[in-house]
């Protein structure tokens, strides 16, 4: 095999972080496309467009398109406060003692360097309280509303939920409490399976003083509806309806989304018709998001007449909608119609936008028309609308799928150098996963050391992956030392990870070390930060 091939002549006690692809005398046999894949590289000297790497969320192909509240960013772009971010993060991450890490390094805290790094711990709440605290302790310095919101989410991801209480009511006490950090709260709640404690957080806000309205009804509903828990949202809103609140096309339109993600057309259709019953006619987004509820199930034609009859109706079709049918139609290698949308996409009046272009170059992808996929992204640049990570995340992904590993790890290796395009947690999970597919923890490790050098923090499936890996191969103190290092960010391991490493120490003799990672782990769960 190519890539194995290629791995063995990386040696794997080599310091060098990213070995050269050429360096060996050996060929590499997908090394024609490697050199088609370097014209690829060929980075536009000129202004940078609009970059910004979009969430992973639900597929590898799917691009939000919301400027959700949840998500917004109050300093997208002050690169100097980023870079900032990225050095205490790195000085962290090497020195979890934060007063002592961050004494000598000369920072001058400001609200908005502090949210940033905040976000950047995200995936390690107890890092980011320990921050937090520090941060507040220093001269002149108030924390805003905003960096609240940033440690609730992150103390939301490893269900310290006490502690997100006594955050809560720290924003009370100091007039900056808002409906924003309920709506936090119930979304970590309602992440964590804990619908019954979502819905008492979003009861709770008018015992703090804070009134219910639409929008607020609708947000729970989202929260619901997005956190897998539809029925639930549903249950709520039938039982709600005309009693608390009386819905709008978002109501009926977030519920639509919701079925339609659990792939239930029947209740879908139930919603549409009460809808229509309350004289409530589709708009563009309703339109949408049922025919990404056909296109999830596979059912094209009937969503492409729903495109039709957004037409007889003279509701413009949006780009959302192509990119949504462009999506579905390339996951089925219908390229050709997929190739269709995208033309009319382009012809439709509308400025170009990176997540349509991403969804053409995954359909190219789909059907392995890799050359294709690489002059499109030519045609961003030229257009000046990416790429952007998700770009390299879509093609990174059916590279491996395909095999060509080689290739992709070219690929990897370059993003950096490309403006914008600096690899992210999910970038960094494909290739710790296929290097530990391929069992090279070794390589693995080199990408994850990347990771954390860069201010990167790896999350539960990066832990999942690797750990899982080691076990595999028999290498139990790495697997350990990574689980201990999993549990000291805060994160609860799945089950299934912790019995894996189990059965292997198990196999081993080592009880002793069971018990002991046991007791952490049930230390862990029962704990409550405070601070």
């Amino acid at each position: 095999m190519a890539f194995r091939g290629f791995l063995s002549r990386i040696p794997k006690t080599s310091k060098t972080l990213i070995p050269s692809l050429h360096s060996s005398k050996k060929p590499i046999k997908n090394g024609p496309q490697i050199h088609k894949l370097i014209s690829f590289f060929r980075i536009s000297t000129g202004n940078s467009s609009n970059t910004t790497s979009l969430p992973l969320n639900r597929s590898i192909h799917y691009d939000s398109v919301k400027n959700t509240h949840l998500n917004s960013n109050p300093n997208p772009q002050n690169p100097e406060i980023i870079q900032e971010a990225e050095r205490i993060c790195k000085i962290l991450l090497k020195n979890t003692d934060v007063a002592d890490a961050l004494s000598s390094a000369s920072v001058n805290v400001s609200p908005l360097l502090v949210i940033e790094v905040i976000k950047k711990l995200s995936n390690s709440g107890i890092l980011a309280l320990s921050f937090f605290r520090w941060a507040e302790k220093q001269n002149g310095f108030v924390h805003t509303a905003e960096s609240y919101h940033g440690l609730i989410e992150a103390l939301g991801k490893i269900k310290q939920f006490k502690m997100v209480w006594i955050l809560v009511n720290e924003l009370k006490n100091k007039g900056l409490l808002c409906k924003e950090a309920f709506a936090l709260v119930s979304r970590r709640f309602a992440r964590a399976r804990k619908v019954k404690e979502a819905i008492e957080a979003f009861e709770k806000m008018e015992k703090y003083g804070l009134i219910h309205e639409l929008q607020d009804f609708n947000r729970l509903f989202d929260t619901l509806s997005k956190s897998r828990h539809v029925g639930n949202a549903q249950e709520v809103f039938d039982k709600w309806k005309n009693r608390k609140f009386t819905p709008n096309i978002k109501s009926y339109t977030i519920l639509l989304e919701g079925w339609g993600q659990e792939k239930n057309l029947l209740r879908l259709n139930e919603v549409y018709r009460e809808m229509m019953a309350d004289g409530i006619e589709p708009d563009v987004v309703s339109y949408g998001i049922m025919i990404h509820a056909h296109c999830k199930v596979k059912k094209y034609d009937e969503a492409i007449e729903l495109l039709h009859e957004m037409e007889r109706k003279k509701i413009k079709v949006t780009p959302h909608v192509y990119c949504t049918l462009i999506n579905g139609l390339g996951s089925e290698k219908r390229l050709v119609l997929a190739l269709k949308y995208f033309e009319l996409y382009k012809g439709s009046g509308f400025d170009l936008e990176v997540f349509t272009y991403n969804a053409m170059v995954g359909a190219y992808c789909w059907s392995l028309c890799m050359d294709d996929a690489y002059r499109l992204v030519d045609e961003m640049r030229r257009c000046k609308i990416g790429p952007n990570t998700r770009t390299y995340d879509i093609i990174l992904h059916h590279l491996i799928k395909a095999r060509r590993m080689s290739e992709a790890y070219t690929m990897f290796q370059k993003m950096s150098n490309d403006p914008g395009c600096e690899p992210t947690v999910s970038t960094y999970e494909i290739m710790v996963r296929m290097f530990c597919n391929e069992d090279r923890t070794d390589m693995a490790l080199r990408v994850w050391d990347k990771m954390k050098a860069n201010g990167v923090l790896p999350g539960m499936h990066s832990f999942s992956t690797l750990i899982n890996s080691f076990c595999r191969e028999n290498k139990l103190d790495d697997a350990c030392r990574y689980f201990q290092e999993m549990l000291d960010m805060g994160m609860r391991p799945p089950i299934p990870l912790f019995d894996n490493l189990k059965r292997a120490l198990l196999d081993e003799g080592k009880e002793d070390t069971v018990k002991a990672l046991w007791r952490k782990l049930e230390k862990l769960r029962k704990s409550s930060l405070v601070g």
